[in-house]
């Protein structure tokens, strides 16, 4: 890639594949992706909530938070059910199945994170943590048509 494209060019083609590689590999070795792990903790920290305020919390559109969360319904995880004073709120709760599968989780994410960064020193973490920080924030301000 690095004879066809500028440096720049090369850090947003390894960003992309990191991205996509860490995915899969993150699923395969904990059987949950990362996206819905950060529902369900989010709901682990939250007795219930609305689905509308979970899908502010994190970074996934409201389609697919109900996509996520029919799954993790349909496998007993979470429970969802109309707000009684208010029909069109949906609340969301985490069932003792998914505190379960949370805490199992946290072991095989801690194991993945550490094999990730195998060979990366405390240093070279945080210049990278800072790195992706400035690189988000420029990301965000990017204006689209």
């Amino acid at each position: 890639m690095t004879a066809f494209c500028s440096e720049e060019a090369e850090v947003l083609y390894r960003l992309q594949c990191v991205n996509r590689m860490m995915g899969v590999k993150f699923e395969a070795c904990t059987g949950i992706s990362q996206s819905r792990l950060e529902l369900l903790s989010l709901l682990f920290q939250a007795d219930e909530i609305s689905q509308s305020d979970l899908q502010k919390k994190v970074n996934i559109d409201s389609a697919a938070v109900t996509r996520h969360l029919k799954q993790l319904e349909t496998k007993g995880m979470v429970t969802r059910r109309r707000k009684p004073e208010d029909n069109r709120v949906t609340l969301v709760r985490l069932t003792e199945e998914g505190r379960t599968r949370i805490e199992a989780s946290k072991i095989e994410k801690e194991r993945f994170i550490s094999e990730m960064l195998e060979n990366v020193s405390e240093e070279e973490r945080r210049l990278l943590t800072d790195v992706l920080i400035r690189i988000q924030q420029n990301i965000e301000k990017i204006q689209t048509t």
